[in-house]
């Protein structure tokens, strides 16, 4: 297979209407990574060297966006939506080209198995000209029916055309062909436009390729593989689908999910053997955790990198940059952005470290601040090997403070503080005896005359 060469046409071009959203349908996401960026990557690892995509609405947008996950791909414009041939042969000039193979393939199946797409290959490396792929159902009202006949394909048959004996079949039309290269131009601009809607249908494909000689299969595949986005609801079954898989593999890869169902993992979430993920944690883009570590419940995790045996949450939030060193903690409501805690270092709770490195061994007290933001720039706070921040203090950036440090809690540090030294940044207290005692008497005095002043007005009004 790797010496045959391979396109992949992607249809992309539906208003996707029944998303009620101004955005293209193809680009609502699934784990973070728009449905048709999951249709290019199963396309790639199925070893489809080129790729095709049709566009139409919101084509600017989808130019953009291809940018990011398919950046080598060529992009072809349907202006008139005229049926599904009729989109395919909008990449005609690629199509051209002469691949072996062509897989046409549609943006909003975002769930397709790479094995799937080599499979329907190999049967065009065995002499299939045409691969229709199916799938079976119990209830397969609804869908083309898929009509074999001595091993062969002869026709893919819309319900509504079907006889009665044709309906029971449970062999089901899931959109995915492919085609020959040497006769993909050839078969499709033979399919013509003469039903009801006055549209050029693929399928036609089928019944022109059989009527001249060709081998034209079927390839099964799973329901999940061919299911299409149409609407919210089915998108969120997508991401279901998805993460259950994914959470599969996670944990056959060596990982603990105490409750599965509740940890939601991103696209390229990398996460190491004998990482334990307590119930409700989500998994933004961008992470990396190594062996080990742990992650405990409720803790929101994005753009992040954790080191070995590092230990995360309950409730912690971790920033794009967050980067966490070997037996390094960030513990219960704390945050970090854009920031190294280094090895055996303790964030513990109750605490923001943005913009900032806190040395290996530090410990960051309860309610420490790094204030790193002025309104119109960042600046960095630098913690040292060893330091002891103290609970309650305010870093105010740019500052650093030396290895072994010490802050008294409560402080407001705005100077950098030497190695090994002790700081104070907070006003002296005074203690005036019996004062306490004077305030509450004079509180309780004032707030029974404003109680009889309410009484006295209320029934005045009354009167």
């Amino acid at each position: 297979m790797s010496q045959r060469t391979c396109l992949s046409v992607i249809l992309a071009a539906g208003e996707g209407t029944r998303m009620k959203s101004a955005v293209p349908k193809v680009l609502h996401t699934i784990a973070g990574l728009p449905m048709v960026a999951h249709v290019v990557r199963a396309a790639e690892a199925a070893g489809s060297g080129d790729l095709a995509l049709v566009i139409g609405h919101g084509a600017d947008e989808m130019r953009k966006a291809t940018q990011k996950f398919a950046p080598k791909a060529e992009t072809f414009v349907q202006d008139k939506r005229l049926g599904t041939a009729h989109a395919v042969l909008t990449a005609r000039d690629a199509i051209s080209k002469g691949y072996d193979d062509i897989l046409v393939m549609f943006g909003d199946t975002p769930l397709i198995d790479p094995e799937v797409l080599t499979a329907a290959r190999l049967k065009l490396a065995e002499g299939a000209a045409v691969v229709v792929v199916g799938f079976r159902t119990s209830n397969p009202s609804g869908y083309g029916r898929l009509i074999e006949k001595d091993g062969k394909l002869i026709a893919i048959r819309e319900e509504k055309d079907c006889t009665d004996e044709e309906k029971k079949i449970t062999f089901c039309n899931g959109g995915l062909m492919a085609v020959a290269g040497k006769h993909a131009l050839k078969l499709l601009e033979q399919v013509g436009n003469n039903n009801a809607k006055g549209e050029y249908y693929l399928t036609d494909v089928v019944e022109i390729a059989g009527g001249q000689g060709f081998d034209v299969v079927a390839a099964e595949a799973g329901y999940e593989n061919v299911l299409g986005i149409n609407n919210r609801a089915e998108l969120a079954e997508a991401e279901g689908i998805w993460q259950r898989r994914r959470r599969g593999e996670a944990m056959l890869s060596g990982v603990t999910l105490i409750a599965p169902e509740t940890v939601f993992f991103s696209h390229d979430t990398e996460i190491g053997a004998d990482t334990i993920v307590e119930p409700n944690v989500w998994f933004g883009p961008g992470v990396k955790i190594a062996t080990g570590a742990k992650i405990h419940a409720f803790s929101h995790i994005e753009g992040a990198t954790i080191a070995s045996n590092c230990d995360v949450g309950p409730y912690a939030r971790l920033r794009p940059g967050a980067d966490l060193k070997q037996k390094a903690k960030v513990g219960n409501f704390c945050e970090v952005k854009q920031a190294t805690i280094e090895e055996g270092a303790k964030v513990n709770h109750l605490t923001y470290i943005g913009d900032a490195r806190v040395g290996a061994g530090a410990n960051i007290g309860a309610g420490t601040i790094t204030c790193n933001y002025d309104g119109y720039s960042k600046f960095f706070t630098d913690i040292g090997e060893g330091a002891f921040i103290g609970s309650n203090s305010s870093l105010v950036a740019p500052v650093t403070i030396g290895k072994g440090g010490y802050i008294a809690s409560g402080s407001v540090v705005t100077e950098s503080v030497p190695d090994d030294a002790l700081a104070f940044g907070r006003a002296r207290q005074r203690t005036l005896a019996g004062k306490g005692k004077e305030l509450r008497e004079r509180f309780a005095s004032a707030a029974a005359v404003r109680k009889k002043k309410s009484l006295a007005a209320t029934t005045a009004s009354c009167l």
